[in-house]
């Protein structure tokens, strides 16, 4: 009798130690079903309005497994430029956060309170030859970053954010080349699921609606089992920082290369080097 009380007293210390807020960080183009920038560049076109649904069933699926895992509050902020929520959609046992401007540094309402972030519907850095859509910040100025060295993507950029309020990211979304990208930066802890695989930048191989929800049901259960073996993602201060991109000297030219470098002092800043 006496073992099995402990074991009920362990099991409730065990819950009430259980992390309660995760932050989901969302994009478009990792989305299930999306391959073609004309999906996400044009808001408004069937395509687009489409995509968007696409987006809220990855989110939906995502939802109901953090809270099937325990966790009691979620926030989802809309991380694509031109914003892809739609709120009839919304699935319940969360709140979402979307339209511009936002006050404040990037990833608005992310504090150390959160126990970890998930990057949603994620693409890989400019350049990567099997991620669909791949970019970083901009594709039509196909922008690349260095910090300290290292070529970074929006995946690395958002989880050096988050590492700054010590909070890890437990799970990526996306395609394929998504994940391997997630894995060389956060490690093997950190889950992936992929809901795609690329062919080039616009030509992918789509998976199956039904099989990519459960997929990101199943992949959030985990990542919630995974915050303990997560570290937060940091970069060593000052941020050596480089950065290639086309400039356009008008509507018709074509994109002229240029470069530039600097120091970060700040990661709530990386966004604006």
């Amino acid at each position: 009798m006496a073992c099995c009380l402990l074991a009920l007293i362990c099991w409730a210390l065990q819950l009430e130690a259980a992390p309660r807020r995760i932050y989901i960080l969302t994009d478009l183009e990792g989305a299930s079903g999306v391959y073609q920038f004309a999906q996400t560049r044009e808001p408004g076109t069937p395509l687009g309005e489409k995509a968007k649904e696409y987006l809220m069933g990855d989110i939906a699926a995502v939802v109901r497994g953090l809270r099937s895992a325990g966790v009691t509050e979620i926030l989802v902020l809309d991380g694509h430029g031109s914003q892809a929520f739609v709120p009839h959609l919304m699935e319940p046992g969360a709140k979402y956060i979307t339209g511009k401007p936002r006050p404040g540094p990037p990833l608005y309402g992310l504090d150390d309170s959160f126990a970890g972030l998930i990057q949603l519907g994620a693409h890989a850095m400019m350049g990567t030859p099997d991620g669909v859509l791949h970019h970083t910040q901009s594709s039509r100025g196909e922008n690349r970053y260095w910090y300290n060295g290292v070529e970074s993507g929006e995946l690395a950029q958002c989880a050096a954010v988050a590492g700054h309020y010590g909070v890890p990211t437990i799970m990526v979304t996306g395609d394929e080349a998504t994940c391997r990208e997630a894995d060389k930066f956060f490690g093997t802890n950190c889950v992936t699921v992929a809901v795609k695989r690329g062919i080039s930048r616009e030509a992918a191989v789509l998976y199956p609606f039904d099989e990519t929800r459960r997929s990101l049901y199943e992949g959030a259960q985990r990542a919630v089992a995974a915050i303990p073996h997560c570290q937060p993602y940091k970069l060593s201060l000052p941020i050596q920082a480089r950065k290639e991109h086309l400039v356009f000297d008008s509507p018709t030219a074509p994109g002229r290369k240029v470069s530039k470098e600097g120091i970060i002092e700040d990661v709530t800043k990386l966004l604006e080097f």
